[in-house]
């Protein structure tokens, strides 16, 4: 809406594609450029979220749009204090996809990433690829590019006893919205190659962390 006539400007199709444009005087588009085809990164990153308060549920898609990950997947975990009936799950599922939509508009980035509709524990526990964060797990690497963070209660006893394999984000206890956007932080940037992957995975045991009372 500040651009004045004659700006130019990207336009894309959120697959992929995208062209630039010159803005007319009216909402008219006049065409600057050829189709340009970006690849899809691989692997594909899927980050599921356990339901969190307030606004912080959009934080978070906003957050990971911006950083790249492909699929976002909020989810109903045991303990997860905010739950929503199945009209205000369509209704916050919508408003999600928007502030998807508007956050790759203003990072420019030119695949659109799925936000799916609320699911349980047992949907996301089931993925390929999936494993859980945990402060006991192994380094990120993408051969689990699918990583399910928690809710501010916590996992309990039997989303732990799942079988899934765990993953750690740091040294310290993550607010549930700051570790599901370190997640997407981490394996982006090693998708990337921001960041070197460590392929031995090697663990590392709970006296090496500091302890509090």
């Amino acid at each position: 809406m500040r651009l004045p006539p004659g700006a130019l400007l990207t336009v894309g199709d959120g697959h992929g594609r995208w062209r630039p444009c010159e803005l007319g005087s009216g909402p008219d588009l006049t065409i600057a450029g050829d189709v340009v085809a970006d690849p899809r990164p691989t692997p594909a990153i899927t980050i599921c979220f356990a339901l969190v308060k307030g606004e912080r549920p959009e934080l978070v898609v906003q957050k990971l749009t911006e950083l790249g990950v492909d699929r976002i997947v909020p989810f109903a975990a045991a303990r997860s204090v905010v739950r929503w009936d199945a009209a205000k799950a369509a209704r916050q599922v919508e408003r999600l996809n928007q502030i998807a939509r508007q956050a790759a508009m203003q990072c420019r980035r030119t695949w659109l990433p799925e936000v799916a509709p609320l699911v349980d524990f047992a949907a996301v526990a089931a993925l390929d690829g999936a494993a859980r964060t945990d402060l006991d797990g192994d380094p990120p690497s993408l051969d689990l590019p699918v990583l399910l963070v928690g809710p501010e209660g916590g996992w309990d006893d039997r989303e732990r006893a799942a079988g899934l394999p765990t993953v750690r984000l740091g040294q310290h206890v993550l607010r549930a919205e700051t570790a599901a956007i370190t997640a997407g932080a981490i394996l982006t940037a090693l998708r990337a190659h921001l960041v070197a992957g460590d392929n031995q995975r090697s663990r590392r045991g709970v006296q090496d962390r500091p302890h509090t009372s």
